[in-house]
């Protein structure tokens, strides 16, 4: 509320004056600072003092008080009147929203696509492995790797297939490719395959939940196991069976409902630091995902239930480097692995470094560096690395969606943040294989040398 009072400005006002006399602007609790002198509002240190109401403070006064007046006038005419319910319902509820569209039932798109044996079997084998990686029982390495988003799901069979073929030859690895179907924005942008499977700004959700559940069952029926980002409590429900290993972004690690979401899905989940490189949220979300939790969902029917969870065990951090810089280094890992230990002591501080992102300071070609550097962390014995992170496509780079739309995008690059091409990705995997071997070589040395 702003009140009006006739003032003289004190004497250490600028232009202050025995005959000065001027409106003040103040809040009703007297505490104003700004006044009208001469046609001009000027701001003052100390509240002025009261005097007498001049003739020109008078005509001010008037024409304030009908400009107050109009601005009151024209609010109420915009403003539904308490006593006409219909405007007022429809000024308090569903203000902001366009419309409501149906959405197909979890149950019903799971009959309609089902998981095929081959890909139960695939989906089982690789969360049993990864699970026993994070929990230290597994001594190979968990490699996640594959474009940054899925846009088209031809080349992400393509990117598959090749994937698949050079698995039988990374024997100290366990990779499992990433499918994300969902995308984080900082401010506004393309939100994904599920979100906007035309890439046209229509939001055709049906459509893109049934392709993206179709291309995971035909991904896993081929042998290849996914990974994906849990983005919202929802889209869960219609996925969740196919994938072997979840993550929650920098973004949403804080989030209670990500948290609690993870505490329910059947699958090891990884939590990435803050966006400002703080790993300690990270550590804070495994605690609680490994607790049991209630809260509010949907069941596979469609239907509103509260959910309740046993919580989950099978829970890591993921260095991803920050705003502060990256944090992929040993002088990184080992107070994080610090800080695990001291947050959960029962349990194996389970690292995985994410090679893009901050880690990488936005540029794709330092992925195979950041590798490097872990190789050789593997190599000295370091336990605390489980996994790696890697973001690849067919083809290096990124690109935008031209004018013409999808028709006009180059074959096999990223439309999300930029990837290295197939070829530096088996030869930084080549590497991580060799360097898992090698850490397991240290560890069995050291075992002996123990009992010696």
């Amino acid at each position: 509320m702003i009140g009006i009072e006739f003032v003289t400005p004190d004497r250490d006002s600028p232009g202050s004056g025995a005959s000065s006399t001027g409106i003040a602007l103040c809040p009703w609790d007297g505490g104003g600072e700004l006044m009208v002198r001469d046609g001009h509002v000027q701001r003052y240190k100390k509240r002025p003092a009261q005097v007498t109401i001049s003739p020109s403070a008078s005509f001010l006064l008037s024409s304030l008080r009908f400009q107050l007046q109009h601005t009151l006038q024209a609010a109420m005419s915009s403003t539904p009147f308490p006593d006409d319910a219909e405007r007022l319902q429809k000024y308090i509820e569903d203000r902001r929203v366009i419309g409501y569209d149906p959405l197909v039932q979890p149950a019903l798109l799971k009959h309609e696509i089902p998981a095929s044996k081959q890909s139960q079997d695939t989906i089982a084998r690789a969360r049993f492995a990864a699970s026993r990686i994070i929990a230290g029982q597994d001594d190979r390495l968990l490699v996640i790797v594959g474009p940054c988003s899925i846009h088209d799901p031809q080349q992400a069979i393509e990117y598959a297939e090749r994937l698949k073929s050079k698995l039988s030859e990374w024997d100290g690895l366990l990779v499992i490719m990433r499918a994300y179907f969902e995308k984080p924005r900082t401010t506004v942008g393309w939100k994904g395959l599920i979100n906007d499977p035309d890439i046209d700004g229509s939001f055709q959700i049906n459509k893109g939940i049934r392709v993206a559940r179709q291309l995971l069952c035909d991904l896993t029926d081929r042998g290849v196991p996914v990974g994906s980002e849990l983005l919202d409590t929802i889209s869960p429900q219609y996925i969740a069976d196919l994938i072997s290993w979840g993550a929650i972004g920098a973004r949403t690690t804080e989030s209670q409902l990500h948290r609690e979401l993870t505490s329910g899905v059947s699958f090891p989940v990884g939590f990435k630091n803050g966006t400002d490189g703080s790993v300690s949220v990270a550590v804070d979300a495994m605690r609680a995902a490994a607790s049991p939790h209630a809260f509010m969902g949907v069941t596979e029917q469609g239907l509103a239930a509260i959910v309740k969870t046993r919580g989950n065990q099978d829970v890591h951090v993921i260095l991803r480097g920050g705003t502060k810089g990256p944090n992929y280094s040993a002088e990184h890992v080992q107070p994080a692995s610090a800080a695990i230990r001291k947050a959960r002591p029962a349990d194996h501080p389970s690292i995985m470094v994410d090679c893009s992102h901050g880690n990488s300071s936005k540029n794709h070609n330092n992925q195979p560096k950041v590798c490097a550097d872990i190789c050789s962390q593997l190599i000295a014995g370091e336990t605390s690395i489980t996994g790696v992170m890697i973001e690849s496509n067919i083809n290096a780079g990124r690109q935008d969606v031209p004018a013409e739309g999808v028709s006009g995008l180059k074959y096999g690059v990223s439309i999300t943040d930029a990837c290295i091409d197939w070829e530096t990705t088996v030869e930084t995997l080549n590497a991580l294989n060799d360097a898992a071997k090698q850490r397991r070589a240290v560890l069995i040395e050291r075992q002996f040398t123990k009992k010696a």
